[in-house]
């Protein structure tokens, strides 16, 4: 029986990525996308919600499906103000765990960043580790926490010296070898493909370092995947 999936932040750098791979598998044949501002997307698979999603709690009827992707987040030069920051990156997608909980959703795949922290004096690393620890205690069987390294993605408000992180990373990543290969840069478009891995295949692991997202996404096959 074909699925239905939500998608929080699908026009990002991951949830873009994650949207095109599921509009191209037969196995989902609705997608529901919860954002602020509409995506322009026109397809008979995507039914969108433009909401204000720090009220998601109020989307209650219309958040329903059979798996949640959360691809919210932002960044330290696109939200200074540390509230705001906390809103989004920590209580968006715990009002979504909330949600899914409440509804009878069984899958609940969400990415983090590598080193999240809730004890961290570090707030960024701290509130990310706050957003996994509180999504983890819904209590959802099939939680997947993806912890990547730095992200490469097409974006056309990258900065100058966010181009020049990712040339450094290109060749610095050959360079990272065992316990390390968890530092290497990971594209967005190779971690879109390991959540769609993780929520068609049995994984015992909720917390998924940026290595084993590489190796999901090398193991994924597209929509034949078994």
């Amino acid at each position: 029986m074909a699925k239905t999936a939500i998608i929080l932040g699908a026009t990002g750098a991951t949830g873009s990525e994650l949207l095109k791979l599921l509009l191209d598998d037969n196995r989902y044949s609705a997608l529901k996308l919860f954002s602020r501002s509409a995506s322009g997307i026109s397809h008979p698979k995507v039914q969108e919600h433009v909401v204000n999603l720090f009220e998601l709690e109020k989307e209650t009827a219309a958040f329903k499906a059979d798996e949640v992707y959360c691809c919210i987040g932002t960044t330290k030069a696109k939200t200074p103000d540390k509230d705001t920051y906390y809103k989004i990156d920590h209580g968006i997608p715990v009002a979504a765990a909330k949600l899914a909980k409440q509804n009878g959703i069984e899958t609940f795949v969400v990415v983090s960043a590598i080193g999240a922290n809730p004890n961290s004096g570090i707030f960024y690393v701290c509130t990310k580790g706050e957003m996994e620890r509180d999504i983890l205690a819904q209590g959802i069987p099939k939680t997947h926490l993806l912890q990547p390294s730095q992200i490469v993605a097409e974006r056309s408000d990258r900065r100058v010296m966010e181009k020049i992180a990712v040339g450094v990373m290109k060749l610095v990543n050959p360079l990272l070898k065992g316990g390390l290969r968890k530092y290497r840069s990971i594209t967005a478009h190779n971690i879109a493909k390991a959540m769609v891995k993780l929520a068609n295949t049995n994984h015992s692991q909720d917390r998924i370092p940026s290595d084993k997202i590489q190796e999901l996404a090398d193991g994924y096959t597209g929509k034949w995947m078994p």
